[in-house]
């Protein structure tokens, strides 16, 4: 694999060591900064003409920052002549801006497509979009990683008996996940039936399925931003009846009242992958992170040597 090259940009860069020890190679000479004025500025430190590169930058919080130092640092390769650019982008910023729901609002998500494809990229490697669908908003390939496989190992590892346990959904729109967890898991599926109230808020209605009374409930989302539906379908399961809850989602965004709320919440842990940096301020005792290191790892090598991607979920 002389040929593949693996940088990182600021947003990440513990992520991209452990890929890199995986692969078993260094990771690629960059030099990043900000001026005074906030603008940034990078140089390649070695030779990348005719390489296969992958860039493992997730536009986590700040966004938009992370957002621009990938779009300059493609643009960096791109000129450098780089014989392919891969952006590695574990958590997709802007990714619940999908749709036009009401009159006279962007969809961010394809405008962000947009600028990724414009920069220079010739591929996108990324894990649980918020909407699937944003694949399409690429005109480049796109290769979507789901972090199930990393999640429900870890279950499994905690040794709960299988007629014990129930895979809940915290709404509508989760379902499809769900059911990929409660099949690679071997458990019936449970569904909290949601309702917006605002930009934050929700209120849960009613659950469908079940039963979860004297069950071990495992709630799953694509990821725990500010932790209210997540932490309101906890309340709702406990109060049905079951008797241990576990908080899962691939992306820990945890902003806002995010750790407050679980906190408060009748939860005895939460899963998360580390797509996203955590720093001190938002870890805490129920929280297990696990790596996807390995499954990026392997994704990279089989897209660097022209191998199926998909075949690593079968």
């Amino acid at each position: 694999m002389n040929d593949l090259k693996i940088f990182s940009g600021r947003a990440h860069p513990d992520l991209a060591h452990a890929v890199c020890a995986y692969l078993g190679l260094s990771l690629g000479k960059l030099a990043i900064d900000t001026f005074p004025d906030g603008e940034i500025w990078c140089k390649i430190n070695q030779d990348v003409r005719g390489r296969d590169v992958f860039l493992v930058q997730p536009t986590c919080h700040p966004v938009n920052s992370n957002l621009m130092e990938l779009l300059i640092l493609i643009d960096s390769f791109k000129r450098a002549s780089a014989e392919r650019i891969t952006a590695v982008i574990p958590y997709f910023g802007y990714a619940r801006q999908d749709r036009k729901d009401e009159g006279r609002v962007p969809i961010t998500a394809k405008l962000v497509a947009n600028l990724i494809t414009r920069a220079g990229a010739d591929r996108v490697l990324t894990m649980d979009l918020h909407a699937a669908q944003i694949q399409g908003f690429f005109d480049i390939p796109v290769d979507h990683l789901v972090g199930s496989p990393v999640i429900d190992a870890h279950f499994e590892a905690m040794g709960f008996p299988k007629e014990e346990i129930i895979v809940v959904s915290p709404d509508e729109g989760s379902i499809k996940r769900a059911l990929a967890h409660a099949n690679n898991l071997g458990v019936p599926v449970a569904i909290v039936d949601k309702r917006r109230t605002g930009a934050e808020t929700t209120k849960q209605a009613n659950l469908i399925g079940g039963p979860v009374e004297g069950k071990i409930a495992l709630i799953f989302d694509d990821m725990i931003s500010t932790a209210g539906s997540i932490t309101g379908a906890a309340k709702k399961v406990h109060m049905a009846g079951a008797k241990r809850i576990f908080l899962a989602a691939t992306h820990g965004v945890l902003c806002g009242s995010a750790i407050e709320r679980i906190r408060e919440a009748p939860v005895e842990g939460v899963v998360v992958t580390d797509t996203i940096p955590l720093d001190s301020a938002r870890r805490f005792p129920k929280l297990t992170v696990l790596t996807i290191a390995p499954l990026l790892g392997e994704a990279i090598k089989r897209i660097h040597r022209n191998e199926s991607v998909s075949g690593l979920f079968r």
